[in-house]
This record gives C-alpha cells, sequence and structure tokens, in this order.
C-alpha cells in the first residue's frame, strides 16, 4: 500500500469512530437530532450491471427506509439515479407508524443525480461536486450524520470521506471477506460446514485442474458450480454437468472437463466470465444435492460497539436458468433448520466483529434433508443489504417486534407470531400497461392496504418498474405462514386480473 494509500484508509478508519458515539446516541431513546444520508448505489462493475434490467427499480427497493423519519429527530436524505415519483414517496409516507406525513415530509429531501446511465449511482455523485456540495449542505453537522449503502466500495469510501460522515457498513478493506474466496476460509477456519471446493483461482486452466481434483475426491460428483468472487444474486455462478465424462484419472479427462466447461458456459458469455474469473478471482465447489434442497439465509448486524445481533432466517425462493438467481423470500425460514443456522451464522458474526467489520451481514445455506433431518452447509457472506433485508425492514419497521433466534420466531409486541412471503418479481408482460397511479388505485378498491391495527396487510416496493418491464415487489405480512402466502397468491390474482382487463379495454377491437 503506498503512503497516499495508507493516509485514506487512516482518515476512513478515523471517521468510521464516529459510528460508535452516534449510535449510542440514536439508541439511547432521547431525542438525538441526526441525519441518515441512503445511497443505494449497486456499486459493481459493468459484467454485473449489464445484465441487470434497469437500476431505478433496485435503487427505490430500499425506500422502506424511510420508515426510519418515525423518529421525530431524524432527517433522512434519499439519492437516486433518476427521481422518484412523489406519489410513490407519499405511499410510504403514509406507512409511518404514528406519524404524520406531513410533519415527516419536511424532514425528507430526495436528491437525483439526473443519470439513467447503468452505472454505479455512487460514481455519477462523484462526478458532480456540485451535487456532493448540496448533499453536504443539507446533512448541516456531519459528527451527527452516517452513511447507509447497499454495498461499500471504494466508491463510497470516497463518498464518504468528501462529505465528512462515516458507513454504516463494513470498510471496504475487508471486501476479500465477503468474496467467494474469502468466506469459504472464514467458513474453514471457524468449522462452518461448507462444500468442498477451490478458492482463489485466477484462470479457466485452474478451474479445470480444481473440478478433476474434486472428481478424484469424489467419483460419483455430477455437478460443480463456478463463481467469481464478486459475483451478486446468481450473477457470475456457472453450473457444469459433469455426468457423461471419462472416468476420474483417464488420459482424456482434462480435454474433456474443458470442453465441457466452454460449452456450458458459452452462450454468448464464456469469454466475458473467464475475464472476470482472471480479475476478481473465483472458486469452484460440488453443487449439492438430495431429494430436497432448500436454500435459506441467515441476517445479523454487527454494531460499532461490537456488537452482534441475530436479525433473521429465510428461505430464500431462487430462479432463473440454473435456479442460482434471488427471486424472493419466505419468513422465518423452517423451523427444522432455523435455529441451527442462525448459530452457525453467530459464530461467523463474532468473528467479523473481531476483524472491526460493522453493519449488515448475511450468510447462504444450501439445506440438504438426510434420513437424519435436515445438514445445513454454508455457501455465501454478503457484506451488504440484500434481497431479504427490505422484507425483513418492512416487517420490523412496521411492527416493532423482534426475531428471537433462539425458537425461530418473530413476536409483535401484541404477543402474535408474524411471517412473511416477499418477492422482487411479481411480473407480466401486462403489468407494463400498468403505472404506479393505477397501482395505488388498484390498492384503494381492493383494500391492499397494510392494518397497522391487525398488523397484517401488504406493502409494494419497485413501483416504478411497472411501466417499464412489467414488475413490481411485495411483501405480505400474516399471522401465519399461510395466511402469508394466501395473501400475496391473492395480491398476484388481483394484478393479473386489473392488468388484463386493462389490455382488453385498450384494445377493444382486438
Amino acid at each position: 500500500m503506498s503512503e497516499a494509500d495508507q493516509e485514506i484508509s487512516s482518515q476512513f478508519a478515523e471517521l468510521q469512530r464516529k459510528l460508535v458515539p452516534l449510535w449510542e446516541a440514536v439508541g439511547s431513546g432521547k431525542p438525538a437530532p441526526h441525519t441518515i444520508v441512503v445511497v443505494p448505489s449497486l456499486s459493481y462493475d459493468s459484467s454485473v450491471l449489464g445484465r441487470l434490467d434497469g437500476l431505478q427499480q433496485y435503487e427505490e427497493r430500499f425506500l422502506i427506509l424511510l420508515m426510519l423519519l418515525r423518529n421525530p429527530a431524524a432527517r433522512l436524505i434519499y439519492v437516486t439515479s433518476e427521481p422518484i415519483l412523489l406519489n410513490v414517496v407519499d405511499y410510504y409516507l403514509h406507512l409511518l407508524p404514528g406519524v404524520i406525513p406531513s410533519q415527516a415530509r419536511p424532514r425528507l429531501s430526495l436528491i437525483s443525480a439526473l443519470d439513467g446511465t447503468m452505472r454505479p449511482l455512487t460514481e455519477k455523485i462523484l462526478e458532480r461536486p456540485r451535487l456532493i456540495e448540496r448533499i453536504r449542505r443539507l446533512v448541516g453537522n456531519p459528527d451527527s450524520a452516517y452513511l447507509i449503502v447497499f454495498n461499500a466500495t471504494w466508491l463510497e469510501r470516497e463518498l464518504a470521506l468528501k462529505l465528512g460522515v462515516p458507513i454504516f457498513g463494513a470498510d471496504p478493506k475487508f471486501s476479500y471477506l465477503g468474496s467467494k474466496s474469502g468466506c469459504r476460509r472464514l467458513f474453514e477456519e471457524e468449522n462452518i460446514p461448507h462444500p468442498a471446493g477451490y478458492s482463489d483461482l485466477r484462470s479457466m486452466e485452474q478451474v479445470v485442474e480444481s473440478i478433476t481434483a474434486l472428481r478424484k475426491q469424489n467419483p460419483d460428483l455430477r455437478e460443480v458450480i463456478v463463481k467469481t468472487n464478486e459475483g451478486v444474486s446468481g450473477f457470475g455462478n456457472a453450473r457444469i454437468d459433469l455426468r457423461g465424462l471419462p472416468e476420474p484419472g483417464h488420459t482424456g479427462e482434462s480435454d474433456a472437463v474443458s470442453g465441457r466447461l466452454r460449452r456450458e458456459i458459452d452462450d454468448g458469455f464464456h469469454g466475458q466470465f473467464a475475464k472476470q474469473l482472471v480479475r476478481e478471482g473465483g472458486v469452484v465447489e460440488e453443487l449439492l444435492d438430495g431429494a430436497e434442497v432448500r436454500s435459506p439465509s441467515a441476517q445479523m448486524l454487527i454494531t460499532p460497539a461490537g456488537e452482534v445481533q441475530m436479525l433473521s432466517t429465510h428461505d430464500q425462493l431462487l430462479g432463473g436458468k440454473d435456479g442460482q438467481v434471488y427471486q424472493g423470500c419466505k419468513f422465518p425460514a423452517d423451523s427444522a433448520y432455523a435455529v441451527r443456522i442462525a448459530r452457525e451464522a453467530e459464530k461467523i458474526g463474532h468473528r467479523l466483529a473481531r476483524e472491526g467489520v460493522v453493519g449488515r451481514a448475511a450468510i447462504d445455506f444450501v439445506a440438504i434433508r438426510s434420513e437424519n433431518g435436515w445438514d445445513p452447509f454454508a455457501i455465501e457472506l454478503n457484506l451488504r443489504q440484500g434481497g431479504t433485508t427490505h422484507p425483513f425492514l418492512t416487517l420490523q419497521f412496521l411492527t416493532d417486534g423482534r426475531y428471537l433466534p433462539e425458537s425461530a420466531a418473530f413476536i409483535a409486541p401484541n404477543g402474535r407470531r408474524k411471517f412473511f412471503v416477499a418477492s422482487d418479481h411479481v411480473e407480466s408482460p401486462l403489468y407494463r400497461g400498468l403505472t404506479p397511479d393505477d397501482l395505488f388505485d388498484i390498492v384503494v378498491r381492493h383494500k391492499l392496504h397494510f392494518d397497522h391495527a391487525q398488523q397484517t396487510g401488504v406493502v409494494f416496493h419497485m413501483v416504478s418498474s411497472l411501466p417499464e418491464i412489467g414488475r413490481t415487489g411485495l411483501t405480505a405480512v400474516a399471522d401465519s405462514p399461510e395466511e402469508a402466502q394466501w395473501m400475496y397468491d391473492g395480491v398476484v390474482r388481483v394484478l393479473d386480473e386489473e392488468a388484463k382487463d386493462a389490455f382488453e379495454e385498450r384494445t377493444p377491437f382486438g
């Protein structure tokens, strides 16, 4: 590290130390004026962003953070690439429990870079010194402000230094720990069960060597998964079918594996995948399989004081071509393994705390049903916000309940257990005929509100993506898993019917 880099790193570390007294003041229960700056930037390279179908929907996914305005001492600055529709903002403000929207609205500042290009939002902000100055003026006292970001990279570190406010998240110097290679090392060092595999691979030749080594260890191995270190939401993952290859140790095995590798990922992105692997590094792992396989996760919070708080467990719903892309989740995870994965995740949480990591973290698992029950294996560690973050925040903010990791239950203040079903992929081509105004009209006519008295109901997110890509997201909260699923399915039926009716009204001669 150069002398200049050391100086920057030292400055950022000093900035991050501000989080400790700020965390204590905000959590004390006494009125402590503070400002939250939300920059929901997906700070990834073009190989990831190029596979997304729009940034605005993801940047708006965390509008549930407007619930922080229920604290009358809080001010919030929300920054996006393009302006957010005011009716979308009003929708969230009217969800605020016990707060009049007109009292919260003056404490909210919406800032836009007016730049819809497929680049990280933070990069766009850094290109605009006057925009940074405007945010700085809105922050006021930097000693009572902090940043919330999607993932903390060197871009976010630079922005934090320019604003003079710390990031409530992991210092980017810890990014390796959250990479596919880094977390495998953590799992091994902390004795967390995880799939057999190899880390820190930098070429397709090393991938081939690792696959042949895995086949030697397990001649019955049918599939492996290749992951680039910085892949997200399944992007950067490739499943490789090994069936029908020469026996392990055969003279033609390596050539056959190489050919299979090229064929399996040569869908127009083989060269890109290989370049990404060289640039980032990656891993090869056995693809765990069984009669029944699930994908649970565990979320935790590491406070600036070094405490580890287990927040939640979920069963993730995956889809896409290889079944690797996050679609949604159910909360909480199945009680058959929820307590166990929380305990395993807590081990990693304490290790991260010892390293000096702050903020949210989540561990993804694969759970395999066996004769003796379920066997969970840790597969990824995410030092960032994730797909399960915003639906859980929805539940937490709107009920003021808490998750009990020892029983895998979320209990609201009224004593009731709470459950939800959430998805980022409530979609149909017909939904493109709906605008956010149409959706809110549907919400009113069909009474698809969140009921604060019962603490059940539906909350929508990613609303702005309806007319662009025919997609929205929703979280259905209820008092039982069956009711949550029934509520979720009912909302989808209503949207399908309304979208179909709207389409037929507009094409009377079809």
